[in-house]
């Protein structure tokens, strides 16, 4: 069975370089590493790179990466995905060395079509993350929290299977009677979800989350989204499945972003069972909020990319 360590990067389409790259540093916090051939990669990390940008007229998803926890996992994924009919292809060194990736595989999941990396190790910086942003003190970003997408109803459970039966995912909650929402855990990682999945008319982005410090940060970003007039379209509020506080705000494309703190972690062995909670708002949300019709409305997902 595959064994992670972290969702690693999430790389992302979008329609203006520059200006995506503007708000990412000087609103969420992230630090700008460098540009490489109008790529765009930053950090919240001592990683090289936790979020990565792409110019495109598009704006989506481009690919998820996670870092397993060492190069055997590797040989592992690739048999159990070729068992199941996944090809996973390893990145020649020429593009894995301009990734500062050590040896990478890359595979489409059959049922979403998303874009999945796979890596055992990345280039680490010497000078610690520091967030700088415009305005009041930043957000205290602490990691990269979790990717979510929006998938075919048709092709929802076959999805489920195979991030379970294949990818070794564990599902930490899920919501409504023909399931709606599965919440997962990429094992052991403790943190309740790194990915998650919502069953919808089509397949594409639902959101991307940084997990922040302390609940402080949330009033300090949600300030500076005000001040600077970014779209604030769910909370603040508490998410029932994982007890996390959540603000969620768009980006320049209209790609929704979160700000998350605190969240329910799992040890390896002995876990609570997974929890079927009722498809309500409450669960969405404990505080009674509603989210905006623009949440989660945008993001293609690239495909074969």
């Amino acid at each position: 069975m595959i064994r992670y360590k972290k969702l690693g990067y999430v790389a992302l389409n979008v329609s203006n370089i520059e200006k995506s790259v503007e708000f990412y540093r000087d609103i969420v916090g992230l630090e700008l590493v460098e540009m490489k051939e109008d790529i765009a990669f930053l950090r919240c990390s001592p990683d090289h790179h936790n979020f990565v940008l792409y110019p495109s007229n598009r704006p989506g998803l481009k690919r998820v990466a996670f870092e397993v926890e060492d190069e055997k996992q590797l040989t592992i994924a690739t048999e159990k995905l070729k068992k199941a009919g996944v090809i996973a292809t390893e990145l020649a060194k020429a593009e894995s060395d301009t990734l500062y990736q050590g040896k990478t595989i890359r595979f489409f999941e059959p049922n979403t079509g998303v874009t999945f990396e796979l890596y055992n190790e990345i280039k680490q910086l010497n000078e610690p993350y520091i967030p700088k942003v415009k305005g009041v003190k930043p957000s205290k970003i602490t990691q990269l929290g979790h990717a979510v997408v929006d998938v075919e109803d048709a092709k929802f459970d076959d999805a489920l299977q195979f991030f379970m039966d294949v990818l070794n995912f564990k599902v930490s909650d899920f919501s409504g009677d023909k399931i709606g929402w599965s919440w997962m855990r990429a094992f052991p990682n403790p943190l309740h979800h790194t990915f998650a999945m919502v069953r919808g008319t089509e397949t594409k982005l639902n959101h991307i989350a940084f997990m922040i410090e302390d609940f402080d940060s949330i009033g300090i970003g949600r300030n500076r989204l005000i001040d600077n007039e970014i779209p604030i379209v769910f909370g603040p509020g508490r998410h029932k499945p994982s007890s996390s506080i959540f603000l969620y705000f768009l980006d320049p494309d209209g790609m929704t972003m979160e700000f998350s703190n605190g969240m329910e972690e799992f040890p390896e062995e002995n876990p609570r069972e997974p929890r079927l909670l009722e498809p309500n708002l409450e669960t969405l949300d404990l505080w009674g909020g509603t989210p905006d019709p623009r949440f989660g409305a945008i993001g293609e997902i690239e495909k074969g990319n």
